[in-house]
């Protein structure tokens, strides 16, 4: 099964194109004075190196004077998406980081809130996801899963920091359907936050973590873990020695979007100035250190562009749900 994203070769859900823009050079000149990023994972999570990541390149490249951040874990970020709401007047200076799981935990009814009753900022990168294991794992390669599934399905769980029906849980599902296998016979153990369900990789809770590549990729390199798996279409830069699914005969392909949100009521010229710096960021080297570092795509789409496409994404994510039984 093969997910797709956008324009130019970007995967993702079949879902309808991203509108890319052209971002304008950045000239040097400040944007705005501060900006406080909400994350609703832990640390260590997609979410928490997403927001960390934007306001070093920000304010790295003098466009935003200075960068906070609030981890805000809870309800499978339904806790930080409630706080932004309910204290709207109060955080016009604060972007919270969201991905996929805003679409697939609406859907599921985890939290009672959706995209629509936030201010649509814009989607910015794409990370591909990834089946990790452990560095002294018997396992190293997709095809070593599967035996090890095959051998003892209850013995082989795979963890993931979302919540079950989650965006890890079905990457999970689409890889092992993709294979052959009943993706709701899978064991998955939900985490709160990928930082979490990397710690219980690493000690031994699970058999295998589906997370974000860039997640997995600091910790591959640095010989902690093993990505036998990446759900894109070529190898990545990044992590050059890590095998695409489909080059292990799994026909299957991912990326998940990353964006920011404001509260709702966000004044005009506030949305702006926000969505001025964000695409005046990508002409900067200060975000391509960053992007590569984390093996990001770019995806670029702000406005009514990043409305239409979270609008197509809850229409196909939501049939692509039912048919493996999360709805």
């Amino acid at each position: 099964m093969t997910l797709k994203l956008g324009r130019r070769a970007l995967i993702a859900t079949a879902v309808a194109a991203l509108g890319f823009s052209t971002p304008a050079l950045a000239d040097g000149h400040k944007v705005l004075d501060s900006i406080h990023f909400l994350i609703p994972g832990g640390a260590g999570g997609g979410w928490d190196g997403t927001a960390r990541g934007t306001g070093e390149a920000l304010t790295g490249a003098g466009l935003v004077g200075t960068a906070s951040y609030e981890n805000m874990s809870g309800g499978g970020g339904g806790k930080a998406i409630g706080y932004l709401i309910e204290n709207a007047d109060s955080n016009h200076g604060t972007l919270m980081v969201n991905s996929t799981p805003i679409v697939i935990r609406s859907l599921t009814g985890v939290f009672p809130h959706n995209f629509r009753d936030l201010t649509l900022v814009s989607g910015t990168i794409g990370d591909y996801a990834a089946m990790v294991v452990g560095k002294d794992s018997p396992i190293n390669s997709m095809a070593d899963l599967m035996a090890a599934y095959d051998a003892d399905p209850s013995a082989t769980a795979i963890g993931g920091g979302s919540v079950p029906g989650g965006m890890d849980h079905l990457v999970a599902a689409m890889v092992m359907e993709a294979a052959g296998k009943d993706a709701l016979g899978v064991k998955y153990i939900p985490y709160d936050a990928g930082g979490k369900a990397m710690a219980a990789l690493l000690s031994g809770e699970i058999a295998a973590l589906s997370t974000g590549f860039s997640e997995a990729v600091d910790l591959a390199n640095a010989g902690e873990v093993k990505i036998i798996g990446v759900t894109s279409d070529e190898r990545v830069g990044a992590a050059p020695d890590a095998m695409t699914m489909k080059e292990q005969g799994i026909d299957t392909s991912f990326v998940n979007w990353r964006g920011f949100f404001a509260a709702p009521g966000l004044p005009d010229d506030k949305l702006a100035m926000y969505q001025d710096a964000i695409a005046k960021m990508y002409e900067t080297p200060e975000w391509e250190e960053v992007r590569a570092r984390n093996g990001w795509v770019n995806i670029h789409n702000s406005g009514d562009d990043f409305q239409a496409f979270l609008e197509a994404q809850e229409t196909v994510i939501g049939d692509l749900m039912k048919k493996l039984g999360f709805l």
